[in-house]
């Protein structure tokens, strides 16, 4: 009787331990992680990995490993902001839509990242953004 018990707990723990790894295989099938240059100054790293931390929730970008915003009209949520993949920005840009929540002020946070970090992330814009832009 003993022995049937420790068996049939031994084939639980076992399809326990096989429904997890199935678990955490499938949660990290469709990942995307922060890819940059090897090259890139540190300040480049850090933007996009700043980025995907505090901007990622509203805008889709390839290069940060985020899908935030909507990719059909019928998709679109209220606060999706653009992608980037799509839309090239400059320094500037980046900087006056950190600074004033966006260009039309309605959804984005104003002042989301600042100083250093602000500047990281509008760098980092600058130099991947718009590589999926129509030409």
């Amino acid at each position: 009787m003993l022995a049937r018990r420790m068996a049939a707990r031994s084939r639980m723990l076992a399809a326990l331990a096989v429904l997890g790894a199935a678990a955490a295989a499938i949660s990290a099938c469709g990942t995307q992680e922060v890819s940059v240059s090897p090259s890139d100054p540190p300040a480049i790293k850090s933007g996009a990995d700043i980025f995907a931390a505090r901007c990622g929730g509203c805008h889709t970008f390839s290069q940060a490993g985020t899908q935030g915003g909507a990719t059909k009209i019928k998709d679109r949520e209220r606060v999706d902001g653009p992608s980037f993949d799509a839309r090239k920005e400059t320094v500037p840009q980046v900087l006056y839509a950190i600074r004033n929540g966006g260009f039309s002020g309605a959804i984005m946070p104003e002042n989301i990242v600042t100083g250093r970090m602000a500047r990281a992330v509008a760098e980092f814009l600058a130099k991947y953004s718009g590589r999926k832009a129509a030409k």
